[in-house]
């Protein structure tokens, strides 16, 4: 059992994620000085004053940016893989239990079960100033375009441009935002 923890311990230190199921780092997340030491060590890029709380899970850290001024809130959760980034730019808001994912599943074939053809992998990048209402989904693939709103609960299935309100499932625009 000793030789288990020690091989957990070492797993949990050197992961490329961050998250309640990593214990041994996740309680850095707690307290801002740990916090910081721990997300510049593994993410991409982690900018100034930004913030990751505890419960949120961090899939591929080496490939997620995230930007001056952003925080990362409980239960979000952000998967990036080793073939596609996040790119969280400056002064986002997200929401909590807001969800990324760049990876989707290939289901064009009928005589093949899904689980057997594979998937593909696309970036995501919220641009600067975004506003992401809480227990949204991105999936693979968007650019939500700068200030742009996405309403809570929505789906983004397809890029958001810049200065709109997409709100729904699929998430659409209700309205550009003027002045």
């Amino acid at each position: 059992m000793i030789i288990e923890v020690i091989k957990r311990i070492k797993y949990c230190i050197y992961a490329d994620r961050i998250g309640p199921d990593i214990p041994f780092t996740h309680w850095m997340l707690h307290f801002n000085s740990t916090m910081n030491r721990l997300c510049k060590k593994k993410m991409g890029f982690f900018g100034k004053n930004a913030e990751v709380r505890a419960g949120a899970y961090i899939e591929k850290c080496s490939n997620v940016h995230i930007g001056n001024d952003v925080v990362i809130r409980p239960t979000t959760i952000i998967f990036a893989s080793n073939d596609a980034k996040i790119i969280i730019e400056d002064n986002v808001l997200i929401g909590s239990g807001v969800h990324f994912y760049v990876d989707n599943h290939k289901f064009d074939k009928r005589d093949i079960p899904i689980i057997e053809q594979g998937y593909y992998s696309k970036d995501i990048i919220v641009q600067e100033g975004s506003w992401i209402g809480a227990n949204s989904i991105i999936l693979a693939g968007v650019t939500i375009g700068k200030n742009a709103v996405i309403g809570a609960g929505s789906i983004v299935t397809k890029d958001v441009k810049e200065s709109t309100v997409v709100v729904g499932n699929p998430a659409k625009v209700i309205k550009e935002i003027n002045g």
